[in-house]
């Protein structure tokens, strides 16, 4: 039998980092361009990211504490998804910054006009998702205890997609050669080895 390490996460999981966002991984970057009311632009990477919905599609973020792209969304119900790339991978750090400052200015990031969205799209990130906000919803725990964590969600009004990434028609997720959000204080990740595996009928 196997000797698991076994802990409530509750009372600590006795390890020098929390293995949480390590074994959830590797993640998709979600790299979410917004702007204010009074139209400052915001651009930051949220390593709580994913997909919910196909039809309509909808994706979300996570996040931790009420920083700007949150207080964006709320006030303008629009944001936009930028697929963060090995070729943008600094790029994309530099935005985590805690800043006031611009950080597509702060990155020096090119920009996009959207086309239904007032945000912009990075230039260079070879997808975007324009994006309008469904819900916003704060996380409880299992008690009903409000925590510090809003969950944004957003239905996909716009998708701009680089012709280089797709075959035929088919969209080959490798040739974008995105990163993935691993644990730890700097694990990332690029895809691996690709593998066909058919559902069954």
């Amino acid at each position: 039998m196997t000797d698991f390490h076994s802990y409530a996460p509750a009372k600590g999981h006795r390890l020098p980092h929390d293995p949480f966002n390590a074994i959830i991984a590797p993640r998709p970057i979600g790299w979410i361009a917004s702007m204010s009311a009074a139209g400052k632009r915001n651009l930051a990477p949220y390593s709580f990211f994913n997909a919910f919905n196909y039809h309509p599609p909808i994706i979300g973020f996570a996040s931790t504490g009420a920083k700007d792209t949150l207080a964006n969304v709320r006030a303008t119900g629009e944001f936009v998804w930028n697929l963060a790339t090995r070729a943008q991978a600094e790029a994309m750090n530099a935005t985590s910054a805690m800043t006031e400052a611009d950080e597509f200015t702060l990155a020096g990031l090119d920009m996009l006009p959207s086309t239904r969205v007032a945000p912009p799209r990075v230039a260079g990130s070879p997808v975007q998702f324009e994006c309008r906000s469904t819900q916003i919803i704060r996380l409880t725990d299992h008690v009903g205890g409000e925590i510090d964590t809003w969950l944004v969600l957003g239905e996909v009004v716009q998708v701009h997609i680089d012709p280089a990434l797709l075959e035929d028609g088919i969209y080959r997720t490798e040739r974008a050669h995105p990163i993935l959000r691993g644990g730890g204080a700097g694990d990332y990740f690029e895809p691996g080895e690709r593998f066909d595996m058919r559902r069954p009928r």
